[in-house]
């Protein structure tokens, strides 16, 4: 795997959480995942997907809107960029915010990289 290529696989999880499509979204996800998210809230993989899929976690806009900068290290890789997001949880009305994201993606024995650590911080 390449840099770009985990981009591209950010990319695609991002697109996967504002659609809502957890058919996508679940493999690019660790089974031991775990997001801190922006207010400091910490989700298992079951939360986070499991709450996008019935809509109490409702991404309208979650992309990144700086460079996706990539370290990869044999079967580690970290993304870190800027995002912006539109989001409404638990039916609040849609909150907008930027963040800074780092995430830790790791090769599962399949040869599939997911992410398995995710975390958010906002600014202003």
């Amino acid at each position: 795997m390449d840099a770009e290529g985990l981009r591209e696989i950010e990319r695609a999880r991002l697109r996967a959480l504002v659609a809502g499509d957890r058919e996508t979204a679940d493999p690019l996800h660790a089974e031991d995942f775990r997001i801190v998210t922006p207010s400091g809230l910490g989700w298992s993989k079951e939360e986070y997907l499991g709450g996008i899929a019935s809509g109490f976690i409702d991404y309208r806009r979650f992309e990144a809107v700086s460079e996706i900068e990539v370290m990869i290290d044999g079967g580690l890789g970290v993304v870190k960029y800027r995002s912006a997001i539109e989001i409404s949880v638990d039916g609040n009305p849609v909150a907008e915010l930027s963040a800074w994201h780092l995430d830790v993606y790791r090769v599962d024995v399949n040869g599939l990289w997911q992410v398995r650590w995710s975390q958010a911080t906002a600014v202003e």
